[in-house]
């Protein structure tokens, strides 16, 4: 499976990416707002950092408008995947960009049947959001397994990116589901290290090499 980093702090990439967990990076109007940077400056920088796709997000709702912006977005690096809301005039840029090649990330997706929509009109990733159906109490995981079994009926190539991640389970279970790909904030990519266990036992392994009095350096 894919990690994609869910943000637009340049730092926080290049934490993570020097780590090699980085296949990607998404943002969005909101992540490029709490950077407090210009558009496609930041854009611009992550791509030139991060090899793979790099979602930039349209904000336009009107489809000409949309695909007017997704075609200056690509213009930043070859590695610009336009992202474009899971609405009617959203696909109808989906389906222009992708026809000249350019990668098209479909998001705010809530259901099975806007998942078909945005595979026939030829979606690289479809972006169903875990997190916020789990906040209206539909579980976002089910959908995860739907689209994938829906894809895999019909062997549409668009890959299912998770988002929304909220926790590490979030990222487990998607895994197992078998999605393409899942896009989460840094701090929570860098928490699936993290595991009470593995405390509780480097914490006894270092007060017993402390008794011995031993050192390695």
């Amino acid at each position: 499976m894919k990690f994609f980093v869910d943000s637009a702090d340049i730092d926080a990439i290049a934490e993570l990416n020097d780590l090699g967990m980085v296949d990607g990076v998404t943002t969005n109007p909101s992540l490029i707002m709490k950077s407090g940077r210009d558009i496609l400056e930041v854009t611009k920088e992550i791509c030139a950092l991060v090899e793979g796709p790099v979602s930039a997000e349209v904000v336009s709702v009107d489809a000409e408008q949309m695909i007017a912006e997704g075609r200056k977005l690509a213009e930043i690096a070859p590695n610009i995947t336009v992202k474009v809301p899971l609405t009617w005039d959203g696909l109808k840029a989906c389906k222009v960009l992708s026809g000249e090649g350019k990668m098209v990330n479909v998001t705010l997706c809530f259901s099975v049947n806007q998942a078909l929509l945005a595979a026939k009109a030829g979606a690289t990733f479809i972006s169903p959001f875990i997190g916020r159906l789990d906040d209206i109490n539909l579980d976002g995981m089910e959908l995860i397994a739907d689209i994938r079994e829906v894809y895999d009926n019909y062997g549409f190539e668009t890959q299912i990116l998770a988002a929304s991640i909220r926790s590490a389970n979030h990222v487990a279970e998607s895994a197992r589901i078998g999605a393409d790909v899942i896009t989460a904030p840094p701090g929570v990519i860098k928490a699936l290290a993290s595991h009470p266990l593995t405390d509780k036992g480097l914490a006894a392994f270092l007060a017993d090499i402390e008794k011995t009095g031993q050192k390695i350096l």
